[in-house]
């Protein structure tokens, strides 16, 4: 059977590599399944589209937690490019019961696998899994409180060329029952009770997670690399996943989601009455354009600026004036002595004439 989602049973890489050739996702800094002294869950309590074709993942809402993303034409692109490469993103929200939809072209490549994960601080999991080598089935898979005693739970669902094609990979989950749904087809239903009585049944807050990953890695155990058909060969990438847009969904509303006690059942979760932060953010409204702006403002407040304008244009139109003035003033000077100048040859041209006529040529009236 295949093995868990999202790097589960992924070894590390140590002699080569400065990082990990992939962080797993199945890991948890605080689990509240041990202590009641873990950290809140930010809550999203909203709907929202993050779209990728006309803008990139906003640090408020995401974290990139491994690799880099870029941002071409069709979305927002998680690549390797080489051995070691696992761009991987994280919200910083929580869902507590909800709907995740992504929009999403696999990446190619034997051994790569790229993921849609929901998972919750005490190892709650929901998944899609896409295999780049297999071009005709994607799977879905769950876990409950990192419960991995069996790897029963994985089914594979027909598609066409998720390599080539953007698909919409969406679940929906309430505290009764999990959907998954292919291009808005329903592949999948998990009833609370069919998950080991509700112990296994994903129930916590949960973030979400997006990345692809080399599952065929050569150091990675056998299991795996067979899981994901076989050895990654790095030659013949880059491989990349493509996302065009995600919507979330969050059915609870609060400021933030807290374990009650350490059961790990969703009775236990505390809401928080409050705004959410990211919500807030989220929601807020662009920046207003100028006109906006000229909109906005009062009768008073326009009349104002109105004045401010006129009077800054009547001090430019008196500069201007002023300017013209002394320019004429100083043109009519230049004139008069240039038409003194010309009399005064003329006098003396006329003089010159005369003498030439009485014979006296050679001598002016500036020699005399």
């Amino acid at each position: 059977m295949a093995p868990s989602t999202f790097l589960r049973n992924l070894t590390f890489l140590t002699a080569i590599l400065p990082l990990p050739l992939a962080l797993s996702q199945t890991f948890t800094s605080c689990n509240p399944l041990n202590t009641t002294t873990c950290p809140s869950n930010p809550a999203l309590s909203t709907n929202h589209t993050f779209d990728l074709l006309t803008s990139t993942f906003p640090s408020s809402a995401w974290n990139t937690t491994a690799g880099t993303l870029t941002y071409p034409v069709d979305g927002a692109a998680f690549t390797i490019a080489t051995r070691g490469d696992a761009p991987t993103l994280q919200s910083h929200f929580y869902l507590f019961g909800g709907v995740c939809e992504v929009w999403l072209r696999a990446a190619p490549g034997r051994g790569v696998v790229s993921s849609i994960v929901l998972q919750s601080d005490d190892l709650d999991e929901v998944d899609w899994e896409l295999i780049g080598g297999n071009d005709t089935h994607v799977q879905s898979n769950y876990f409950g409180k990192g419960n991995t005693t069996s790897y029963d739970r994985a089914l594979w669902h027909p598609i066409s060329d998720p390599q080539a094609d953007f698909h919409n990979y969406t679940t929906r989950w309430t505290h009764e029952e999990l959907e998954w749904f292919i291009d808005g087809a329903l592949v999948r239903t998990l009833k609370y009770g069919d998950a080991n009585g509700g112990k296994n049944f994903p129930q916590t807050p949960m973030n979400v997670r997006i990345g692809v990953w080399a599952a065929g890695d050569k150091d990675n155990n056998n299991y795996t690399v067979q899981w994901a058909g076989g050895e990654t060969d790095y030659d013949k990438g880059p491989y990349t996943m493509s996302v065009r847009s995600v919507r979330v969904t969050d059915f609870s509303s609060g400021k933030e989601y807290s374990y009650g006690d350490t059961s790990g059942s969703w009775e236990s979760i505390k809401i928080a009455a409050g705004n959410s932060t990211i919500a807030d953010q989220l929601n807020a409204p662009p920046p207003m354009t100028a006109t906006q702006r000229w909109n906005h403002l009062s009768q008073g407040a326009k009349i104002g600026v109105g004045s401010s304008v006129g009077a800054a244009c009547l001090a430019l139109v008196g500069l201007a004036a002023f300017y013209c003035l002394r320019q004429r003033r100083a043109g009519r000077r230049e004139r008069a002595a240039a038409d003194r100048h010309f009399e005064s040859e003329t006098r003396e041209l006329m003089d010159y004439r005369a003498r030439m006529a009485k014979g006296g040529f050679a001598v002016s009236s500036r020699e005399i």
